[in-house]
């Protein structure tokens, strides 16, 4: 990073935080602070770095208390467990004015350092390590399940910020920046993303890094981290764009409702089930499906509720929407009598499941911390 140009007293250098999420990375700890130091040295940098460790009793421990290097700190957690976690406890401790989060497995060059603090210096908010500008790339040893994983992820990111590697986890900010965050609540692995989000940075500078694979240890990517890692990015959805996105989340419950209605209505009628009956049954069964995936995911805030006293008002809101569809189908037809009844029923299905979405936000579902744009 340039020194900065002064003409009386010298200004105090930045002091740096570098964060560092472990779990079972004692191999490659010695190699990273290595690597830390030379370029704390060579760049004149004041560095210390967190090690946050999620109990990994893998020898870590041991091994920093026997290191001569003062500025690295070892924090071993034992509850609220999990990168990103990690990685907020560890920016909440974090004394530096800049503060830096990389992995420990290598795979983060901590040699781009000094030209992250300078695009901070410059008046970036947010500087990512992007393996996905120009420049930047990966170890050969990546494999094409592996790439197009990342670029799925990075593509359903795409609503919620404009840069190319948003599932990076090497990444730099101000303290200042990150203490202008709020409501943070990530599950999964992709702090980057919610800090972004959640922060309110608006520029964010990407520079080119050749992202390595791990030497020593085993991978934490699973299966169920790619599924926290969707139920991360609903959360950031409805953050930033409120109602919008539990109206989407709703309509979508609602074509998957029409799915299970058809199916359930043919199983009754196969088995002789009379047809009114059937249609009741049909009705309810999908009633009872929608209401269990908004309970789940349309409105999640609210699931430390009751469900009994929610069921019973979801299916009276629902009950109410169909004859509101059923009075708007009717009222369109015969003031419309050139118009299409299909076209009338459609009509009758948004004013009904507007109600329903209205009814089952405001009333069902209520909660107060939701923001609405």
């Amino acid at each position: 990073m340039p020194e900065p140009q002064t003409t009386g007293e010298a200004r105090p250098r930045p002091r740096v935080t570098i964060v560092v999420p472990t779990y079972k990375e004692v191999e490659s700890l010695p190699h990273l602070i290595e690597r830390v130091a030379k370029v704390r040295a060579e760049a004149g940098l004041d560095i210390d770095m967190l090690i946050m460790d999620d109990d990994s009793r893998d020898g870590s421990v041991e091994l920093l208390a026997a290191r001569p290097e003062e500025w690295v700190q070892l924090v071993v957690r034992t509850s609220d467990r999990g990168l990103s976690q990690a990685v907020l406890d560890g920016a909440r401790r974090a004394r530096g004015d800049y503060l830096v989060c990389m992995d420990a497995d290598l795979s983060h060059p901590p040699e781009v350092l000094p030209a992250m603090l300078a695009k901070l210096d410059g008046g970036a908010d947010f500087v990512l390590g992007s393996r996905y500008v120009s420049g930047g790339t990966t170890s050969h040893d990546w494999g094409f399940l592996r790439w197009a994983n990342s670029r799925v992820a990075t593509l359903l990111a795409m609503p919620l910020t404009s840069v190319r590697d948003p599932m990076s986890g090497f990444f730099a900010m101000r303290r200042s920046t990150f203490e202008l965050g709020r409501d943070f609540n990530p599950v999964g692995y992709k702090i980057g993303l919610e800090l972004i989000v959640k922060c309110g940075c608006e520029r964010v500078v990407e520079l080119p890094i050749h992202f390595e694979d791990r030497r020593f240890g085993k991978s934490k990517l699973t299966l169920h981290q790619q599924m926290l890692y969707l139920q991360h990015l609903r959360r950031l959805y409805v953050f930033k764009f409120g109602a919008w996105t539990q109206l989407m989340q709703f309509l979508v419950v609602g074509g998957l409702g029409t799915i299970v209605n058809l199916v359930a209505l043919s199983a009754l009628l196969a088995v002789a089930v009379p047809q009114r009956p059937a249609i009741a049954g049909a009705i309810f069964v999908a009633m009872c499906f929608n209401f269990v995936l908004n309970r789940r995911f349309s409105f999640e805030h609210t699931r430390h509720r009751p469900w009994p006293r929610q069921f019973v008002g979801f299916v009276a809101a629902s009950s109410i929407g169909a004859l509101i569809n059923y009075a708007t189908t009717l009222f369109v037809a015969g003031h419309l009598p050139g118009l299409r009844v299909q076209v009338a029923a459609l009509l009758g299905i948004a004013v009904g499941t507007l109600f329903n979405f209205t009814a089952s936000r405001y009333l069902v579902f209520r909660g107060t911390h939701i923001r609405v744009e």
